[in-house]
């Protein structure tokens, strides 16, 4: 037994202390986990392998912990080739936005997660980089490849900051009010037409009659008879002496006006007569009905050149101009077509009501125009017709739709209604109801026809009432005693 104490005390003189041994193992394990190459290390820092712990401590080493998160983590933070080649270009993160009754950490786990995020960069180019370890690019610096003009990543997500979506603003008008009541007619008045010199205007009813009014006075000139059903077109031609009347008895008539009786007749139409429309430079005659057709004749030899067929409904409106298209339709199977006079073809169908469109509107100055159909109202561009804009908030069905060269589009409604729009950025500026002659039913206060004089400062309305109706602008009207009613709102390109 003597012999065995001393052997151990020897043994245990000889062994190594505590302080070495855990000296010794921090060395390993730092020739495992710790980059030697790095400049920052120098052989001479500690290493604390546990953040939760090391976080109580104040003389924490941040770079040893920092280089150590970042020797385990560096094979993982960049993918394989492969993968990255299939993957789409990474945009920018949005922002996570914290809940408002999410609690804040506790001290010790946000410095353990700054020394986390805190692994230093400057190993690694600058972020972004060919050679970088990021996996997003930065989200303040624009990439330097990319062209001026060239649309970053992730911007396609992001509204688009354009002026044009923006609504105008509209231009002020003076309201327009009652000027005249004219009455005469024994039926609904479907058609007016203004004379080239704006001394006189025709206007057409149910009671088979063409009636020629004064402008100034209002007072009757002549009376035509002729047609054997409702007069509902007219028109008036600015090189001849000629007034041109279709009706529901399928004729259609021209007058000469210095002897003031028919000296023509255009056989073909197949079914009433509902519209119709001269050339502003050409000989010819444009007319639409019921048989879903629109006829081009030939002023003087009477002759039929064209069948413009293609609707599948009655034609309930038509307009020349000079241009092409030179001729506009409008039909109650919804659609608006535009044609090729000299093919006799389509060149262009608008298919974007819902409803029958049963009036047209051509600018005088602008090449747009406007059709009008149950509840809606919509401007077009020509000549491809590419739509600009819907007229919202008239909601009737709209029998007839006028504009003037202020910009001031006039549409009137089936049960009485008028509107009054800006033209450029389609508000309504002014929207009232026609009041029926005393005796007339409630039914018969619809507006069936209206057309502006030459001047654009007279709208003449024809009604279900019987009479004829004569508006102006308020004179007396100003911007501080009118204002304009109008809010900015983003437009929505609703078809």
């Amino acid at each position: 037994m003597a012999d065995v104490a001393p052997q151990t005390a020897s043994n245990a003189s000889s062994a190594p202390d505590l302080k070495t041994l855990l000296l010794q193992n921090a060395r390993k394990s730092k020739s495992i986990y710790v980059d030697a190459s790095s400049p920052s290390t120098g052989g001479r820092k500690r290493i604390r392998l546990d953040p939760a712990v090391a976080a109580a401590e104040s003389d924490l080493d941040k770079t040893a912990l920092s280089l150590r998160l970042h020797a385990e983590y560096k094979d993982v933070l960049t993918l394989p080739e492969v993968i990255a080649s299939k993957l789409p270009a990474a945009g920018p993160r949005k922002k996570k936005t914290k809940a408002p009754a999410e609690e804040a950490p506790a001290p010790e786990e946000q410095q353990t997660r700054k020394l986390i995020e805190g692994i230093p960069v400057s190993r690694s180019p600058a972020n972004g980089g060919p050679n970088s370890d990021a996996l997003v690019l930065s989200r303040n610096k624009p990439s330097s490849t990319a062209a001026p003009g060239q649309q970053q990543p992730g911007q396609q997500l992001m509204r688009r900051s354009d002026v044009s979506l923006v609504q105008p603003k509209p231009d002020w008008h003076p309201p327009w009010k009652l000027m005249r009541v004219i009455s005469g007619h024994l039926g609904w008045v479907r058609a007016l037409a203004v004379e080239p010199d704006n001394k006189w205007f025709a206007s057409g009813a149910g009671d088979r009659t063409i009636k020629i009014w004064d402008m100034a006075t209002g007072s009757l000139r002549l009376t035509l008879t002729g047609h054997i059903s409702t007069v509902r077109g007219l028109a008036v031609s600015p090189r001849h002496p000629y007034l041109f009347s279709c009706g529901e008895d399928k004729m259609v008539k021209c007058w000469d006006l210095e002897q003031n009786k028919v000296i023509r007749h255009y056989h073909g139409h197949l079914s009433g007569v509902y519209t119709m429309a001269l050339h502003p430079t050409l000989d010819v005659l444009v007319t639409g009905g019921r048989d879903g057709v629109a006829r081009v004749w030939d002023m003087r030899t009477r002759a039929n050149i064209h069948v413009l067929s293609g609707h599948t409904g009655t034609v309930a409106d038509v307009k020349c101009q000079e241009a092409d298209p030179q001729v506009l339709t409008a039909s109650l199977d919804s659609t608006v077509r535009l044609w090729d006079l000299a093919a006799g073809k389509t060149m262009g169908v608008l298919t974007h009501h819902k409803k029958g469109v049963r009036a047209l509107a051509t600018h005088p100055a602008e090449f747009t125009f406007a059709s009008g159909s149950t509840g809606s109202i919509k401007q077009w561009k020509l000549p491809e017709g590419a739509f600009m804009q819907n007229f919202d908030g008239h909601n009737a069905i709209i029998n007839t739709l006028a504009v003037n060269h202020e910009n001031v589009l006039f549409s009137g409604g089936d049960n009485g209604s008028m509107s009054f729009w800006d033209w450029k950025s389609g508000h309504r500026f002014q929207a009232l109801d026609t009041t029926a002659q005393p005796g007339s039913l409630d039914a018969e206060s619809g507006i069936m026809s209206s057309t502006f004089d030459l001047s654009g400062t007279r709208l003449i309305c024809g009604e279900a009432d019987k009479t004829i109706k004569i508006w102006k602008p308020d004179n007396e009207a100003t911007p501080q005693t009118h204002p304009i009613d109008w809010k900015p709102t983003v437009q929505r390109r609703k078809f």
